[in-house]
């Protein structure tokens, strides 16, 4: 695998400290790929920007590869300038128009607006967003940053059930990476802690979710 890109410089987000004002808080949401994040904040009912549709397209250049494919858990295959700006404007009005992303294909299909409709959270959930917690923090739309963290030898079941069943890439391909994850599990965790999430089990993540929703509604 290669080596995480380094997270997003703040020196290209900086704005003045009086026209922060956000409207909706940003709760940036990680975890090893099929730790349950996607059935987490299902269960939470708080608005949810998908930051995987923000990955780049198969043929963009200058991708990172391993397993002879394109790398796609290494954040230099997605535009993370991209995923802060919408974070951004969502932040401050409520609305983004975001990216569609086909997994299968690995390429952009569409757009769509995203509507907060008045929520005054909003979770940014994806492997990559770790990446963001410094900018978000630096804007002041961050509300909370959590990584979700359960054994790993139940992480690998679970994505490998996910991928098998929406087709996302070859069986094989699948076995390969996942093998390489579960091995890279701990180290992964490590970095998206280093960059300021913390880690905690489902339960714990969703009691925190609830209340903090409660807390600044």
């Amino acid at each position: 695998m290669t080596h995480p890109a380094e997270p997003l410089d703040l020196a290209l987000f900086d704005v003045p400290p009086g026209t922060r004002h956000p409207r909706t808080r940003i709760v940036l949401l990680t975890g090893p790929s099929g730790s349950g994040k996607s059935s987490l904040t299902r269960r939470v009912g708080i608005p949810v920007v998908e930051l995987d549709d923000f990955y780049l397209d198969v043929d963009h250049p200058g991708l990172p590869h391993a397993f002879g494919i394109v790398d796609w858990d290494d954040p230099a295959s997605w535009d993370g300038t991209a995923a802060l700006a919408a974070l951004r404007e969502i932040a401050t009005t409520g609305r983004a128009e975001l990216p569609v992303y086909d997994i299968p294909t690995s390429r952009r299909t569409g757009t769509h607006i995203f509507d907060a409709g008045g929520a005054p959270l909003v979770i940014a959930e994806g492997i990559f967003a770790a990446e963001l917690v410094a900018a978000c923090r630096a804007e002041g739309i961050l509300a909370d940053a959590i990584c979700l963290a359960r054994p790993r030898i139940v992480t690998f079941w679970f994505r490998l059930l996910r991928d098998v069943a929406e087709s996302r890439k070859p069986l094989t391909t699948l076995l390969r990476r996942g093998a390489a994850l579960y091995r890279d599990e701990p180290r992964l965790v490590g970095r998206w802690t280093r960059l300021g999430c913390r880690p905690v089990g489902r339960t714990r993540a969703e009691a925190s979710l609830r209340n903090l929703a409660r807390t600044i509604s």
